[in-house]
């Protein structure tokens, strides 16, 4: 579970510090940079995946395109570093061995930093860092150009006693080369010192985690109006929601079951996606049925109300199809993983967008399933802070933030939410001015009144 990303340098940020809890919620006004945040994410996840170990940083790939590294960096300066520093909590304590025996350090928190600058039209990596327990493993440029690099363990906080440091294997006099993708240790380490093989374990966890995150963005495809299923089993829903079918599918040939809550009533897959479109209020039955036996085409049909005719769900309103694949993938991923959404709400009612707030904390406190979300949605924030309030989730488990631009640079302000739901700093321009509003138009209605029994 991720449990804070900082960077610098990044887009319209000079600076990002963004702790993060089950629920990590980012709110603001358009173009402020909210989207960025989400980015940074994406572009470690899509340089981990990238085939080219050359690579620093993929900036173009499936996931974000972010065009060269001059337009990734803030202001298009390029002088600066973007640097950045990712801690995970890890599902169970890392251990590192010592090949000569022993433990070099254990922990159940592991911190990535890194950093990169422009070289030659392309970003080049000149520092690279695993913290765990009380621990660090550091390699860091020792020459201008970036060509030469250091190893070194050391303890992560200072006056701490840490008595590990690296041998260097006889006979390998050699430099060691950059962080290959930016996060990874070269192979030339764990050949030139006899007692680095543990450095892979690291990689090896921040990688895991970097699995373990899916994403949804904001455009989703359109429904049909029937689906062939090869029978494989997705990851996730896809980016824009088009193995949704594909991973209901799979979920049920598994015979996968859910439950809202510990120790409640088992459901099979496709019931507990019902279940949930039906409590926002968008359906009264959903399904998805094969056409006919053995042609593995198949056919998702919903009842909007009790007692009505069974429809495709291409011939229902649009807000069902939007967030199917929200609700499925928050029920389909593993348990522990890290959940990215962008504008979950998009074409629902404001009823329903209450009711999606539900649907994100019954997965995270249930499910384990960490959610970051980008939104615009006023009912699901107030939903999440009636939930505060009602103690269905805690408010240190929510964290909640304001993005804006007030100076050509974004900015975040983490919103002070207390026992009670409530948000103590409100900024300026949050969302709608609901009193003024209602004010200035009783005002207007005022006026217009007085001009009238004046004529």
């Amino acid at each position: 579970m991720l449990e804070a990303l900082r960077f610098t340098n990044f887009k319209s940020w000079t600076r990002a510090d963004m702790p993060c809890g089950r629920i990590t919620g980012v709110f603001g006004t358009n173009s402020s940079g909210k989207t960025s945040l989400l980015q940074f994410l994406l572009l470690l996840k899509q340089t981990k995946n990238a085939t080219d170990r050359a690579l620093a940083l993929d900036l173009n790939g499936d996931l974000v395109k972010l065009g060269t590294i001059r337009d990734a960096i803030h202001g298009h300066e390029e002088s600066r570093e973007i640097t950045w520093r990712v801690s995970y909590g890890l599902p169970q304590a890392l251990v590192l061995s010592n090949p000569s025996g022993g433990i070099v350090a254990r922990g159940r928190q592991l911190t990535l930093r890194a950093s990169v600058r422009i070289h030659a039209m392309a970003p080049r990596s000149r520092s690279l860092s695993y913290r765990l327990g009380d621990a660090r493993f550091r390699l860091a440029s020792r020459t201008s150009d970036d060509r030469s690099f250091d190893l070194r363990a050391e303890p992560a906080r200072e006056g701490t006693e840490f008595g590990f440091n690296f041998v260097r294997t006889t006979g390998r006099p050699w430099q060691l080369p950059p962080p290959v993708k930016s996060y990874a240790f070269p192979d030339q380490a764990r050949t030139y010192y006899q007692n680095a093989s543990f450095l892979s374990d690291l990689e090896a966890a921040y990688e895991a985690a970097l699995d373990q995150t899916f994403y949804l963005g904001p455009l989703r495809e359109f429904p049909q109006r029937d689906y062939l299923w090869a029978r494989s089993r997705p990851t996730d829903v896809g980016q824009r929601g088009e193995k949704t079918i594909d991973a209901i599918l799979a979920a049920f040939e598994a015979g996968e079951m859910r439950n809202l809550r510990a120790r409640a009533r088992l459901w099979p897959f496709q019931q507990m996606i019902a279940y949930w479109l039906r409590e926002m209020g968008l359906i009264d039955s959903f399904s998805v049925v094969e056409i006919a036996a053995g042609s593995n085409r198949w056919q998702a049909r919903v009842r909007t109300r009790p007692g009505g005719s069974e429809v495709l769900l291409t011939d229902v309103g649009f807000g069902v199809s939007q967030v199917l694949p929200v609700v499925t993938l928050l029920q389909y991923v593993p348990e522990g993983s890290t959940v990215i959404l962008e504008q979950p709400e998009i074409h629902l009612h404001p009823l329903a967008q209450a009711g999606l707030a539900d649907v994100i904390i019954q997965a995270a406190t249930h499910r384990n399933v960490q959610v970051i979300l980008e939104s615009h949605s006023e009912h699901l924030l107030l939903r999440l802070q009636r939930r505060i309030a009602e103690q269905s989730i805690g408010s240190t488990d929510v964290k909640l933030y304001f993005c804006d631009m007030p100076h050509g640079e974004s900015s975040l302000t983490p919103l002070d939410v207390d026992l009670l739901g409530n948000i103590r700093n409100w900024p300026d321009r949050f969302m709608g001015d609901q009193f003024n509003e209602v004010a200035t138009a009783e005002m207007a209605r005022l006026a217009r009144r007085t001009a009238q029994s004046a004529e």
